[in-house]
């Protein structure tokens, strides 16, 4: 593998999830980031509450991330074996941390209350 393209990216992202499992995920992604878009030009701001609790469900998303790789490679935290291996663990949980506080603020914002939030002006 001399050349890192997109297409052996795609290839090798389907060999370790299966074809199913991977576009499922790629589309998944695709409609929550749609509607995350969505939700911030309808509400034209971002909203603090619910930006406090998207974050606070960050870890669990880092954790179900790491988990989700783990055994879709049948894996186990003993088989890192060096720097690259943690730096791959370890980005993983960043993409699930943030993806986790996207799909919260998101759901939040399309399925929460439909009261309007109070507005301080000064």
């Amino acid at each position: 593998m001399k050349d890192l393209t997109v297409s052996t990216l795609i290839a090798v992202f389907e060999e370790i999830f299966g074809r199913g499992v991977f576009w499922t995920m790629v589309t998944v992604a695709a409609l929550v980031t749609l509607a995350y878009v969505y939700v911030l030009v309808r509400d034209r701001s971002v909203s603090w509450r619910k930006f406090l609790l998207a974050q606070l469900s960050m870890p669990v998303g880092a954790v179900a991330a790491v988990w989700f790789v783990m055994v879709m490679t049948h894996s186990q935290l003993s088989d890192i074996g060096g720097p690259i291996d943690v730096i791959v663990l370890l980005a993983v949980a960043v993409l699930g941390a943030v993806g986790m506080a996207i799909l919260v603020y998101t759901l939040e914002s399309l399925l929460g209350s439909t009261r309007t939030e109070r507005r301080l002006d000064p």
